[in-house]
């Protein structure tokens, strides 16, 4: 799986697909759709056997007592009723419509207590006024080719796009489509960061992260705010693996990436706009992405005489009334996360097609609109991010970096002020608030694994000073003698008379014996720079 481009579940009866979940590396719609006919081949296997087990069992159906439903008490519900619901149902305003309906149902109930019903009758004819909304949104849609909120078929809502508008945030954007919103936050962090987790087959760890969250205020309620729940969980996951296929290698940015979508307003799939929001966040942050991914929810609607209508970028009212909620998030390149469930006893592959091809051209549209604002990563991190450096050093040599009890390490942070993780494979990872700091802890780390060259002249410290000449540090780590004779082209009679302690001063290195013992001469550097 690690090496596979795509990760595939699908379930099915004999002739139709039911559900569908996964995620791919931007494949083409010709792909997916291979996969599914190459998956309901082995469902249809499945279901054989099943059948066939069945007829070996040779059990009897439970019989189930269906409710018999009042024809009569329904057409004068729908009789009374359906105009009003109509003419609420043309409205564009997701609040609008509601209190339109609303009105509309108490009306209609009003008027048939006055008709000296039953209370079970009564609360029939509430369960009837359901019956005839979802028929007045179906209608509408296969008679005029018109949504409840006056759209086409395959338009999608109006889009905005806003970035950075969080500036304490390492990445930030808004996306607003229609009456859905997600504020898409990243925050960028270094390895110790990383979620690690227990699975079957032991430790793993996570490097991106995409929590989802869906306060009551984004549908208009008034509820406590608790732990996430599945819908939560299966939203953020649903985008985090849409996105996940154009994140870079973590060798190339080497940072822990958690990004969160607040959802700050919802009518209808608050998940594939996650999947902008995020898109345009990480790119606003400069994560260096692949590329941009949009999504969109397809719905369908289908007639008793075996039509069916396509709709892209549907609304609360559609998802609710419809037959089909299909995500798909994608680059303009390819597929990289989809989900589909049904409310209906299955789809045909060609409605499929039809469904993942018009997908397509909705995510095209949206990424026209995203790249209004923003076309690739910027080049620069935000200020506020931290610095992230990696340094390869040989295994052997790791406990030479850390030092005895960790001296060295201790002493390269404390200099610093950076963060510094070694793993065992001998990489180095430098992180600190500022680019300063990093590469103060990459300059001492690379001093001291560099190899001194004998015949090159360093600048070095002053670390010691004796009666017979200086001990100088030219690297990090690294001292050498400098005897009084090769201080200076005269006579020295005291070391104190030409350097002191602390002081930066120019030596060559004349040689370096087999302890590693430096030979330094200032008097060499001298006149090889006068020559």
């Amino acid at each position: 799986m690690s090496k596979s481009d795509m990760d595939i579940i699908v379930a099915g009866t004999i002739d139709s697909i039911v559900m569908i979940e996964g995620e791919c590396k931007e494949l083409s719609n010709h792909e997916l759709l291979d996969a599914l006919k190459f998956a309901h081949e082995y469902i249809k296997a499945n279901v054989n056997f099943q059948s066939e087990f069945a007829k070996i069992v040779n059990k009897p159906k439970k019989e189930i007592k269906l409710k018999v439903k009042d024809e009569v008490l329904f057409k004068k519900v729908r009789d009374y009723s359906i105009e009003k619901i109509s003419a609420a149902n043309r409205n564009s305003d997701k609040a609008a419509r509601s209190k339109g309906i609303s009105d509309a149902n108490a009306e209609t109930v009003a008027y048939f207590k006055e008709q000296n019903l039953t209370d079970l009758e009564l609360k029939e004819v509430k369960n009837f006024l359901h019956e005839v909304e979802a028929e007045v949104v179906r209608d509408l849609i296969f008679k005029e080719g018109l949504r409840a909120d006056g759209r086409k078929l395959e338009e999608v809502r109006d889009i905005s796009c806003e970035l950075n508008v969080l500036p304490g945030a390492h990445g930030s954007a808004v996306f607003t489509r229609g009456q859905t919103q997600s504020l898409g936050v990243v925050t960028l962090g270094t390895v110790a960061d990383n979620q690690r987790y227990e699975t079957i087959e032991g430790q793993k760890e996570k490097n991106f992260m995409l929590h989802y969250n869906f306060p009551a205020f984004s549908v208009g309620e008034v509820k406590r705010s608790g732990s996430p729940g599945r819908r939560e969980i299966g939203h953020g996951n649903l985008a985090e693996r849409a996105l996940k296929a154009v994140l870079p290698k973590f060798a190339d940015f080497p940072y822990v990436i958690r990004l969160v979508s607040e959802i700050l307003e919802s009518n209808g799939s608050s998940s594939m706009a996650s999947v902008c929001s995020g898109s345009l966040a990480m790119m606003s942050g400069g994560v260096p992405l692949k590329a941009a991914v949009s999504g969109v929810a397809m719905g369908l609607i289908t007639s008793p005489n075996k039509e069916f209508a396509i709709l892209t970028d549907i609304a609360g009212i559609e998802d609710h009334f419809g037959d089909m909620d299909f995500k798909l998030a994608g680059t303009r390149k390819g597929i990289t996360a989809f989900q589909m469930d049904l409310k209906i006893t299955g789809v045909g592959l060609d409605v499929l097609e039809k469904a993942i091809a018009q997908a397509e051209r909705g995510r095209n549209h949206i990424l026209d609109e995203m790249e209004k604002s923003i076309t690739k990563s910027v080049a620069e991190l935000s200020k506020t991010a931290p610095r992230i450096t990696i340094k390869m050093i040989p295994k052997d040599r790791i406990g030479e970096l850390i030092g005895p009890g960790g001296k060295n390490i201790r002493s390269i942070i404390e200099q610093s002020k950076a963060d510094i993780n070694i793993d065992d494979d001998g990489k180095v990872t430098i992180s600190s608030p500022d680019a300063e700091s990093s590469q103060k802890a990459l300059d001492i780390i690379e001093g001291m694994f560099a190899e001194v060259e004998v015949g090159k002249i360093y600048e070095g410290k002053v670390k010691r000073i004796t009666d017979f000449g200086a001990f100088v540090e030219i690297l990090p780590g690294k001292e050498g003698l400098c005897h009084i004779s090769k201080l200076d082209s005269k006579r020295v009679n005291a070391v104190r008379d030409v350097i002191s302690e602390g002081e930066i001063i120019r030596v060559k290195v004349l040689g370096v014996d087999r302890q590693g013992k430096m030979d330094l001469s200032r008097k060499d550097a001298m006149m090889d720079s006068h020559s």
